[in-house]
């Protein structure tokens, strides 16, 4: 996943390319709360420091720059961190010890939640046996700056700034072209204010303690942003907490006998319900933001996954994410956007936006795979619930996005899908791999285009299918044969062109002469999933996907080490990704291969233990027999969507369960791993039952599948299932 740095400006070098190289957020203990739209990265002692890549912010702005405690002339020495909520964190910290002593009297607890603005409630307190004079200072300060420019390293003041305080409060603004942003620091205790700084000055006796609170509250334009949090307020209504708790609510529980899974499981759905953006003007849909702290906004392809993999844990997250895509299809053609006619959008940015709403924002539509996979949620939705009028809805949506596919998709008429980017601001490389560097021939030079991936031409084929399915249960015999005759022709056509005698593997590419880009990599795993393989030569890549050369011993790297372009620490050229590997693993379960998908799932379980139950959206592709624990990619963020959803997806291949809810049926077969012990899953949802499914060893037990089918067994392809 990438964002172009100015969404007119990314070019064709690496997004890292020409800046100075900030710190790894892990690397130097950030702490990332998250609510909405909204973010601050901090140090783990609260303090926000413009020499990292630290800030509050809010719609792709750092609001917040700096943001500094003293206390006596000495900053804050931080003792631990407690983050209770993913918006919600206290910092405790000590103060200086007395000079001659080893042990410190006053202790400093910042109370800090984050939801468009910022709380942060600051108590000290005097442990000591004497009387002790407190000099409080917080120094603050806004530049305004674009969200990639703070992550890159080369964030600059942008447009007129200004500075003021009146009787303690602190404001900062920016007037840029027409529009205007303003930042108010409040503090709920008067102190004496300068331009940045606040402090209060107090005697604390012993065991006594001096309290402020302070609000960030940000103007956009002429519009004043309600903070989700304000001093003197009771937090367990405030709008997060219970969105919070409403989601939580609306999930399956899982029981299982595996602390590691369960751990993980539990960190995921945390975190989903954190990813989740509501646009002001369709607070009753959801729709899944990318990734914190970097990518706090709507990405097609990342929601359109995400929704997939978690349709067992809920469907609703499916439903925002289509329809908020419907809502933002192309429409015209144009070349600075990459809009055309059914298009379905890469990203949002909101760095010039006057307007909270997601219609006030820019949209770039540099996405090849985002339109097949629009429909291929919509047909997998109708799976879980025939009754969904949301699918009947959306069709011509679909429909507009399968004509996208023939007309704008397939740019040269050979029947594949293909990507080229209209000028030299858009991406250069378009599939989910999109760094400028993704797509290189195996002795390392650059593909190219316009090039046709080997997972989108899977997602074409499962686009087709879905859409036969979708005009099967309509009745609709011309439609459900016509696109029948296209997935087989695209299916047969695939397995000759991209399949390589020469090196036994799918290609990952053709480029703009037709010629294979023949290097191993992890796309053929999606190609499993999307089922577009052959069923002679799944066996073959399943191989291949666990071989030396691919598999790390913690998962599947983007790129085969035997690849003269491998670099274990790169972004999609040696990394692991954990989505990437979910999605490998059902698609080896899909083909028969359960043991290979199940070394996946237990290499990924171990990194989610490495990472506290929090799976990264990458990680460093070094053999597990050189570095015997997984290296942090720097820039990856956590929490990050796809990675998040992985676990989700999980349950469903360990399970191998398949709804199909107008036959009234469900294919479930479920193979679980030794180590990971009993399993049991409930409240999952498929139409109008609430089943649950629990496996002990070789007993399995259903409940609440009154009135449908269970068959046990793997679900066969959809193609066969439902026929033309």
């Amino acid at each position: 996943m990438h964002m172009a740095t100015e969404w007119t400006g990314a070019d064709a070098t690496s997004p890292y390319a020409g800046t100075t190289p900030v710190p790894a957020l892990a690397s130097i203990g950030a702490v990332t709360l998250v609510e909405g739209q909204s973010f601050c990265v901090s140090g783990r002692s609260g303090d926000i420091t413009p020499e990292f890549p630290h800030g509050l912010f809010l719609l792709d702005t750092r609001i917040v720059s700096s943001w500094s405690l003293q206390l006596n002339g000495h900053r804050v020495e931080p003792l631990g961190v407690d983050v209770h909520d993913p918006f919600g964190a206290t910092f405790l910290g000590r103060g200086a010890p007395a000079r001659g002593h080893a042990d410190a009297d006053v202790v400093v607890l910042r109370h800090r939640h984050v939801g468009q603005g910022m709380r942060e409630r600051i108590v000290v307190r005097n442990h000591g046996l004497e009387t002790v004079a407190m000099v409080l200072t917080l120094s603050c300060d806004a530049d305004f700056a674009d969200l990639f420019a703070v992550k890159e390293g080369r964030a600059e003041a942008r447009g007129q700034l200004w500075t003021e305080h009146e009787a303690g409060t602190l404001r900062f603004g920016q007037r840029l072209g027409d529009g205007s942003k303003q930042v108010r620091v409040t503090p709920s205790q008067p102190g004496t204010s300068e331009l940045g700084s606040i402090t209060w000055e107090q005697q604390l006796d012993p065991d006594a303690s001096f309290e402020v609170c302070l609000e960030v509250t940000a103007t956009i334009g002429d519009t004043a942003v309600e903070p989700r949090f304000r001093c003197g307020q009771q937090d367990h209504d405030s709008v997060p907490k219970q969105r919070m708790a409403t989601w939580h609510a609306t999930l399956p529980s899982v029981a299982t006998t595996s602390a590691p899974l369960t751990q993980t499981l539990e960190r995921s759905a945390v975190d989903l319900g954190a990813l989740r953006i509501f646009d002001p003007e369709h607070p009753e849909l959801p729709i899944l933001a990318a990734g914190a702290p970097w990518f706090m906004t709507v990405f097609g392809r990342d929601s359109l996954l995400t929704a997939w993999m978690t349709l067992m844990a809920d469907p609703s997250l499916a439903h925002g994410v289509l329809e908020t895509l419907a809502r933002f299809q192309g429409q015209d053609v144009d070349p600075r956007t990459e809009e055309e006619p059914g298009k379905i959008l890469h990203e949002m940015r909101f760095t010039t936006t006057t307007d909270l709403a997601l219609g006030g924002a820019d949209v770039y539509y540099g996405s090849v795979d985002a339109t097949p996979l629009f429909v291929m949620l919509l047909g997998e939705l109708r799976r879980w619930d025939a009754r969904d009028e949301l699918v009947d809805r959306l069709l011509p949506h679909a429909d507009r996005a399968l004509t996208w596919i023939e007309d704008h998709g397939d740019r040269d008429g050979d029947g594949f899908v293909e990507y080229q980017r209209s000028g030299d601001d858009g991406l250069a490389n378009q599939g989910w791999k999109d760094s400028w560097d993704a797509v290189r021939h195996a002795d390392g030079r650059l593909a190219t285009g316009p090039i046709a991936l080997c997972e989108v031409q899977g997602y074409v084929y499962a686009a087709y299918v879905a859409r036969v399915h979708l005009a099967h249960e309509a009745g609709d015999a011309a439609t459900a044969a016509r696109f029948a005759t296209k997935a087989a022709d695209l299916r047969r056509r695939f397995n000759e062109d991209f399949w390589s005698d020469e090196h036994g593997w799918y290609v990952l590419a053709l480029d703009g002469d037709k010629q294979p880009v023949d290097v191993l990599s992890s796309n053929i795993g999606h190609c499993l999933w999307s089922g577009i393989i052959e069923p002679e030569r799944a066996g073959l890549v399943a191989e291949r996907l666990l071989s030396d050369a691919m598999f790390s011993g913690f998962g599947v790297r983007t790129l085969a080490s035997s690849a003269a372009a491998y670099n274990p620490i790169s972004y999609h050229n040696g990394s692991v990704w954990p989505h990437d590997n979910a999605l490998c693993a059902a698609g080896l379960a899909r083909y028969g291969f359960v043991e290979e998908a199940h070394r996946i799932i237990e290499a990924q379980l171990d990194v989610a233990q490495a990472y506290e139950g929090r799976l990264p959206e990458l990680f460093a592709g070094f053999s597990r027999d050189e570095f015997a624990v997984p290296a942090a990619y720097p820039a990856s963020c956590a929490p990050q969507a796809w990675a998040a959803a992985s676990p989700m997806l999980w349950l469903r291949t360990l399970l191998r369960f398949d709804p199909h809810a107008s036959d009234a049926k469900i294919w479930l077969d479920p193979q679980i791993p030794h180590g990971f012990g009993d399993l049991g899953v409930s409240g999952i949802r498929v139409g109008a039952h609430e089943l649950s499914v629990s496996v002990s060893g070789d007993r399995i037990e259903v409940h609440g599948a009154e009135g449908l089918t269970v068959i046990e067994g793997a679900r066969p392809p959809l193609s066969d299932v439902v026929g033309p």
